[in-house]
């Protein structure tokens, strides 16, 4: 059973990875203007060379589809995404840490590039060769865990003096979406936040709570004691058939504890000491 909370503007805290994000994003917006008011040629540059365009991934420059969500197209576009970012992102890296939320972000970046490319060179919308930017996607997949981790949590709706639950807002945000990317003339910008709500809702049912680098690390240690045991079975098979080859018998030179115990010492009992031969 979920407690209802109501979310307001009240000042979230600026959890590590929240804030890292915004440092980020908002150091690049202003970087960006500046070089704007100097050349307007040097910021199209940028687009060319870190937005999203479909045909440019496919011909090679693949950091676009993580380093588009750190491009905006204008104050309004970053200062929403900031915005939301801010009060919906601490909750849920208070809830399951910074590494996971910062999965999340990514998950939602990576999965709306990777559904704008797909969507652009489906013939179905958009169009690969026009750049898409802004952290949408990775903020959207945010909202989808909000919605799925707090389901009952109340959001006022502003400017709207409307209170909704979080499960609503979601379900209404994904309509908003789809709407609006059919409406637009190439619909990649909508499509984006498509793809990040999608992404968001399957890395919050199948990645673990401790995060994706958790499950990936722990598979590593599995895999690498599964190898050192397969090369001490095959190390002691390789053993016996030295011993055989030579007419010995392993019990000659270690004892039934695995201690080793030269040929000359064979019969030495240490004392009557369970631990075998020592020196």
């Amino acid at each position: 059973m979920h407690r209802s909370t109501q979310q307001t503007l009240s000042l979230p805290p600026f959890t590590p990875a929240v804030t890292w994000l915004l440092a980020i994003n908002t150091a690049l917006f202003f970087t960006m203007q500046l070089m704007g008011m100097s050349s307007s040629e040097s910021v199209r540059e940028m687009y060319r060379w870190f937005g999203l365009i479909p045909s440019a991934v496919l011909h090679g420059k693949v950091w676009q589809i993580v380093t588009y969500s750190v491009l905006h197209g204008g104050f309004s576009h970053w200062f929403f995404n900031m915005l939301a970012l801010w009060m919906f992102g601490p909750s849920i890296e208070g809830a399951r840490g910074s590494r996971y939320f910062l999965e999340l972000f990514m998950a939602g970046v990576v999965g709306g590039a990777l559904f704008t490319i797909g969507l652009a060179y489906s013939g179905i919308l958009g169009n690969p060769d026009i750049p898409t930017v802004g952290a949408s996607a990775g903020i959207y997949a945010v909202l989808m865990a909000f919605g799925l981790f707090f389901p009952e949590n109340e959001i006022i709706m502003i400017p709207l003096p409307i209170q909704v639950k979080a499960k609503y807002f979601v379900a209404i945000l994904i309509v908003v979406t789809l709407v609006f990317s059919l409406q637009e003339s190439n619909g990649v910008a909508q499509i984006a936040h498509l793809g990040g709500l999608m992404f968001g809702f399957l890395f919050v049912k199948f990645v673990p709570a401790r995060g994706l680098g958790f499950k990936l690390s722990e598979s590593y240690f599995v895999v690498r004691n599964f190898f050192h045991r397969w090369q001490r079975r095959r190390a002691s098979k390789k053993f016996q058939v030295y011993m055989r080859k030579h007419n010995q018998d392993p019990k000659d030179l270690f004892d039934e504890y695995g201690n080793y115990r030269p040929p000359d010492e064979k019969d030495k009992k240490n004392g009557g000491s369970k631990g075998g031969w020592v020196n």
